[in-house]
């Protein structure tokens, strides 16, 4: 009632002394109280100065709370549009917060595609801003991705890469990297994925935090990328890749340390390449627990996920149930929250083989080859459509059922005449992993032998790990 008694102008110039008290206060804390010095002169009807501090609070807390992050972007959105229409550089004003929101929109389960990219194009079109679009344009790539749209995510994904590297700005570009990247992997286009990780890691120049305005270290994520690449085109180097990128993830925000962690884990295991070892679990639990404090909503179900996908990897039943359940819990929240649609089928496929292992061959395989073949209509046969192929096939073959074998073979040719980048080893790895007990379900154990024996000495030449480990089991 004391608040709504005082005279507006009173109130306007109070609100104004506490905006300046707070800055002048500690102004080493300008930054972290920006969000506060915000709401009082927007409060105060300044909305130009209520504007630069909600953008000025939303670059700070990025990395920090994407979500608080957010809101600041929106309350500066909501300002720019109140300004007058002939108020100096109101276009620019309304294309900054808006830029940002559509760049974010991954980190906080949003979609971009539509009205809200629609507006912001329209805007940078007619003020000529080529950076805030390639900017909105990334996070839209993410949007595709996570969407399960993956033709439409690997194409906008070149255009703007392209679009990118013609405004010759080096921090725009390591700025902007993982989105477009990240179609490029989930598209198993590697040559594409090795060739831009070289160029971010060289334009970056040893700096981890080199345009970390989406995401808190670029360097660790472009390093993490170029590994799955070399590794997955047969290439050296991805071991120490690795390394490095965890390494440097870890002196980093909680959400690129998580969010590394997947990258590394979650097709390193599945693919055969590393192994879900005491090391790696305890890696994975810790990057958990990390994104669970965070608060990052998707460093959080990306981390959840590469636990669950381990565990299902172990060789203890308990530890193996508890991923079963985990993945279970995980597959009910991407369709209810329509997030990380993308990663759906290759949960599904490991949630089956569970089902096979702990119940029912014949309940399992249909959910199997709907996964696979739905892998294979979005041309992702060469991503998760390789393990996932390698389960159907072993579960087929282990249950032995008239014409599993010919379904068998059946997949391995599919994936065999997948047209990919000269030098897949990790197809061709898995390849000779699955013909070894395809010749033993012929009757043809000198065959099966020999594949196997040659499965040996890729795994081994290779040092895939999981791979190694699996020849071994080979009977």
């Amino acid at each position: 009632m004391a608040y709504e008694s005082q005279l507006k102008s009173d109130r306007a110039e109070l609100h104004r002394r506490v905006a300046t008290a707070i800055e002048s206060r500690d102004p080493s804390a300008a930054d972290e109280n920006a969000a506060l010095i915000a709401e009082h002169l927007e409060a105060a009807g300044d909305l130009h100065a209520g504007y630069g501090w909600h953008m000025r609070a939303a670059t700070w807390v990025t990395n920090r709370d994407i979500a608080a992050a957010r809101l600041s972007w929106e309350r500066a959105r909501k300002l720019a549009d109140a300004l007058p229409a002939d108020y100096p550089n109101r276009t620019g004003m309304r294309i900054a917060p808006r830029t940002m929101l559509c760049a974010i929109a991954f980190r906080v389960h949003e979609h971009v595609a539509g009205h809200r990219f629609d507006e912001l194009r329209e805007l940078c079109t007619a003020a000529g801003d080529k950076s805030s679009l390639a900017i909105a344009m990334a996070g839209l790539v993410m949007d595709h991705v996570y969407q399960d749209r993956l033709r439409e995510a690997s194409g906008l994904a070149s255009e703007a890469w392209a679009l990118i590297e013609s405004l010759g700005d080096p921090t725009l570009t390591v700025g902007l990297s993982l989105p477009v990247i990240n179609a490029k992997v989930h598209s198993a286009e590697w040559c594409d994925v090795l060739r831009w990780s070289d160029r971010v890691i060289a334009l970056a120049d040893g700096d981890p935090f080199k345009g970390n305005f989406i995401t808190g270290s670029p360097l660790a994520f472009a390093l993490t990328t170029r590994a799955l690449a070399r590794y997955c085109l047969g290439r050296p180097g991805w071991r120490d890749d690795l390394r490095r990128g965890l390494a440097m993830a870890r002196s980093a925000d909680p959400a690129s340390y998580a969010s590394v962690v997947a990258y590394v884990y979650y097709p390193g295991i599945p693919f055969g390449v590393l192994r879900p070892d005491d090391s790696g679990m305890r890696e994975i639990e810790g990057a958990l627990r990390i994104a669970e404090r965070s608060g990052d909503d998707l460093a959080l179900a990306i981390t959840r996920m590469t636990l669950d996908v381990a565990l299902v990897h172990r060789d203890t039943a308990p530890e193996r149930d508890r991923g079963q359940k985990l993945l279970a819990e995980v597959s009910e929240a991407f369709v209810r929250d329509g997030h990380n649609l993308g990663e759906l089928p290759i949960v599904s496929v490991y949630l089956a083989r569970e089902t096979a292992r702990c119940r029912d061959r014949d309940e399992a395989i249909p959910l199997m080859r709907a996964a696979t073949d739905h892998l294979f209509s979005e041309d992702q046969l060469l991503m998760w459509g390789v393990c996932a192929t390698g389960v159907l096939v072993e579960t087929l073959l282990d249950r032995g059922a008239d014409g599993d074998a010919v379904e068998a073979e059946a997949a391995i040719v599919r994936l065999a005449s997948a047209p990919a980048d000269d030098g897949l080893a990790v197809r061709d790895i898995w390849l000779l992993r699955l013909r070894a007990p395809l010749a033993r379900a012929h009757g043809d154990a000198a065959a099966s032998a020999h594949l196997r024996d040659r499965y040996r000495d890729m795994a081994r030449s290779l040092g895939f790990e999981g791979h190694i480990a699996w020849a071994e089991a080979m009977p």
